[in-house]
């Protein structure tokens, strides 16, 4: 509560500015009988950025600097028998500490634990307090400064401009940022696992037991019946993402051909919305759907037919999770066929052609790059699909090529192995990383690959 109020007084205080700078500019129009630089409204939003941005700022760097700085200062406060014991974990200690602070209290802490407890609290009331003055006192400052400069020369538009690209540009920078602090944090646990394991058991093994713990140990001499061999995982995951695109590919193509060439703009209005809804269903629902109502159905269809199909199946996960990505392949497919010019097809109308014609041999040729894009990242979503490998595939990691069979994937296993309290120093534990790491470059590789075509295909048309 006690950010959300600051938080509260902070734009309250940008938003009088706001009025403020808009008035005097108003003022300054009425004055000298001619109009400003840009209009009114820009001075008031450059008074409000003016106080609101560098408040946010010290708030933000406040927030985050608060714990890091308290943890170091209780270091002073645990006892030193404490420290000297050889159980000691300062990672455990600090959150016996925060929650002690939190009121998260489980029996009787140590004295010592309600102690540093007290003192961190009061250390956050200080905090609190002096955040409040020098974020007040920085929006009140600020946001005058930017009030005082609003003048008949002043280009508040270009400030203002200057300021939200500075803004974007930020945000872009914290996007990539992220993304590859992501990338090292996986990089570094795998490199942990290949110590352990080496990297050609675990490509190249045909056999995935992370139970077994004398895998664990480098050169096990096992290379054919390695208990980490990460094949099985993605043959299960290639095999579940050829039957989806089997269903996605045809049907959103097919579909987005329809909207595009075929359908009136009634039709169109009317479909293109109600396929998209595909794409907002969770896919939690979808795994409920595929366990409670597809596997059963194949395997009840089967053995009419003498099939053996597993209750868990590659073919059911596959069916539906090929539902679920029919609306990225439609959606693109059509934005694609929609973007080649009219041109090209009163062309092929002049020499003769049919509306069939001119839309088999015209039109997808030219949108071909921009389906094949959008056939691509529907490949990268459906490799990174969980929940319904996890409700209708099984988690049986079998080298099969067999869709009747249980299969398992690769996000599948992570979410396994990372369920519950595990010991960050198994190679049961890292080979999570070490999976995630080769599921990252697999996607990022078709991601770039269609960037590629889709830029090949706008030099094209642009």
């Amino acid at each position: 509560m006690f950010n959300f109020y600051l938080l509260s007084s902070v734009l309250l205080i940008s938003l009088i500015f706001f009025f403020l700078g808009n008035n005097r500019a108003k003022n300054l129009v009425k004055l000298n009988q001619k109009n400003l630089h840009s209009l009114t409204h820009y001075y008031g939003v450059y008074s409000l950025l003016a106080s609101l941005l560098p408040a946010l700022g010290i708030f933000f760097i406040f927030t985050i600097c608060d714990d890091l700085i308290f943890a170091e200062l209780i270091k002073k406060h645990i006892p030193k028998e404490v420290v000297a014991s050889k159980d000691y974990n300062f990672t455990i200690v600090l959150a016996q500490i925060n929650n002690s602070v939190e009121g998260l209290i489980f029996g009787t802490p140590p004295q010592w634990v309600t102690n540093a407890a007290e003192i961190w609290i009061s250390w956050i009331h200080k905090s609190q307090i002096i955040t409040v003055i020098i974020c007040i006192s920085t929006a009140l400052i600020s946001g005058f400064l930017g009030y005082k400069k609003i003048s008949g020369n002043f280009r508040s538009r270009n400030a203002v401009e200057k300021i939200v690209m500075s803004i974007l540009a930020v945000s872009s920078v914290i996007a990539i940022l992220t993304t590859i602090a992501i990338i090292f944090s996986v990089v570094f646990e795998s490199i942990r696992f290949f110590a352990l394991i080496p990297y050609d058991e675990f490509l190249f093994g045909t056999v995935w037991n992370p139970q077994f713990e004398g895998a664990e140990r480098a050169g096990s001499g096992q290379e054919g019946l390695s208990q980490y061999g990460a094949i099985p995982l993605f043959a299960g995951t290639f095999l579940i993402s050829i039957i989806a695109l089997c269903v996605s590919v045809p049907v959103g193509l097919f579909s987005a051909i329809y909207l595009s060439e075929y359908a009136t703009s009634k039709e169109r209005a009317f479909f293109k919305p109600l396929l998209e809804i595909l794409a907002g269903i969770p896919t939690v629902v979808y795994g409920f759907f595929a366990a409670l109502t597809v596997a059963p159905f194949l395997r009840s269809s089967g053995s009419i037919f003498g099939l053996d199909v597993a209750s868990e199946s590659a073919l059911a996960a596959g069916l539906v999770m090929g539902i679920m990505i029919i609306p990225f392949i439609s959606s693109l497919s059509d934005d694609v066929i929609n973007a080649v010019p009219q041109s090209l097809r009163d062309a092929g109308y002049g020499l003769g052609s049919t509306k069939n014609e001119t839309v088999i041999k015209i039109v997808l040729p030219a949108a071909l790059p921009g389906v094949v894009a959008s056939i691509i990242l529907a490949v990268s979503r459906a490799v990174g699909e969980t929940m319904i490998v996890v409700m209708a595939a099984g988690l049986a990691a079998n080298l099969t090529a067999n869709p009747l069979d249980a299969v398992t994937t690769v996000t599948s296993q992570i979410v396994t192995i990372l369920v519950g309290d595990q010991e960050f120093e198994s190679a049961k534990t890292l080979s999570a990383f070490a999976l995630a790491l080769t599921l990252i470059i697999i996607t990022l590789g078709m991601n770039f690959y269609a960037l590629h075509v889709v830029k090949k295909y706008r030099e094209q048309y642009e």
